[in-house]
């Protein structure tokens, strides 16, 4: 009877033991699971605030293309009022009504750019690009201003990242200088540039080597409208055709900057190393680290105060004070510096 009693009351214990195990074990696992769903809810509380920001980035550039919008058409019901009061006073002088007639044209086109913007591309790049692998890169590049100045290095030691490589890409085809590595990926670097640009911004690519001048000739003295993108591209594929040559002027690219109507706000500067000459021909075929430095810093002088200087630096061999020289001038300027790896952008 006792022995019956006993094994009854171990098989119960038995039993309860492993009741209370099961729900140890159970509970461990919905505490696992609490956690996990606890980790998806800040994920995506985290992610809700990132798209928040966003859409009120989207939103900003939407107000600032339709106020511009506004304004241009302010000017064009002005510039139409002044044409007909001179209509009704009997003025005649074709020539001024012409001139005013053309400028109400450009108006309405820039309009109706804008607006197209607005309302297809706002909050978007002016163009596209897709880097390898479809990254997105992070720089520290300021890309804002409403009038950008893009400053393309095609000198011929843009062809190649040792003067040895220079020389012998540049007594090759053509093709095969356009095709170099470094010059793609100085070519690349302007595309990325110019598709991060503000929408309703203006802009001007001035390639330089010996001589300076904009990348589209009729441009001359005159800021490009980023809204415009047939003119965009226009200007990025007339970039691709150049073929770099000849020595390194800085002297003449800032100054071509400086002829711009009101003067940039925000200036990129493509290049790899310090310049090699002035506007007078160099004396000898060689050039000492401590002259190129001298008209460096001659050159840095004509640039326009305030305005910040963006510097991309590629590799060049046998200029080591490159680097320091281009660094300090971004940072007077309240401009970014970097050298970017060989697959960037």
């Amino acid at each position: 009877m006792s022995c019956g009693f006993g094994a009854v009351v171990l098989v119960f214990l038995i039993i309860d033991h492993s009741m209370e195990v099961e729900a140890l074990t159970l509970n461990a696992e919905v505490f696992s699971e609490i956690d996990l769903l606890e980790d998806d809810i800040e994920q995506g509380q985290l992610g809700l605030v990132a798209l928040r920001n966003a859409l009120a980035s989207v939103d900003v550039d939407i107000v600032e293309a339709q106020g511009l919008a506004t304004r241009v058409t302010e000017d064009l019901d002005r510039y139409e009022a002044l044409i007909a009061s001179l209509e009704e006073e009997g003025f005649t002088d074709t020539t001024d009504v012409e001139a005013l007639k053309a400028e109400i044209n450009r108006l309405e086109d820039r309009v109706n750019k804008l607006r197209e913007a607005a309302k297809e591309e706002a909050g978007q790049s002016a163009r596209d690009f897709t880097g390898d692998g479809n990254r997105q890169y992070l720089t520290g590049l300021n890309l804002g201003g409403n009038r950008i100045a893009i400053l393309v290095d095609t000198s011929a030691s843009m062809l190649a990242d040792s003067i040895v490589n220079v020389i012998r890409l540049r007594n090759m085809d053509p093709e095969l200088q356009r095709s170099a590595d470094k010059w793609q990926r100085a070519l690349n670097t302007v595309d990325w540039l110019t598709s991060q640009l503000p929408i309703n911004s203006q802009y001007q690519i001035i390639a330089f080597n010996t001589e300076a001048q904009p990348i589209l000739s009729e441009t001359a003295g005159k800021w490009l409208e980023v809204a415009d993108a047939p003119q965009l591209k226009a200007a990025t594929e007339a970039l691709r055709d150049r073929l770099p040559s000849g020595g390194t002027n800085l002297h003449g690219a800032f100054d071509a900057v400086g002829t711009l109507p009101g003067g940039p706000d925000n200036i990129f500067l493509i290049t790899d190393g310090l310049p090699t000459q002035s506007y007078e021909p160099p004396r000898r075929t060689t050039i000492s680290g401590r002259d190129r430095l001298s008209l460096f810093r001659k050159a840095v002088q004509r640039l326009p105060a305030g305005v910040p200087v963006n510097i991309i630096l590629a590799p060049m061999e046998g200029d080591p004070m490159a680097a320091s020289e281009f660094w300090q001038l971004a940072q007077v300027s309240g401009g970014s510096f970097m050298s970017p790896s060989r697959d960037w952008p």
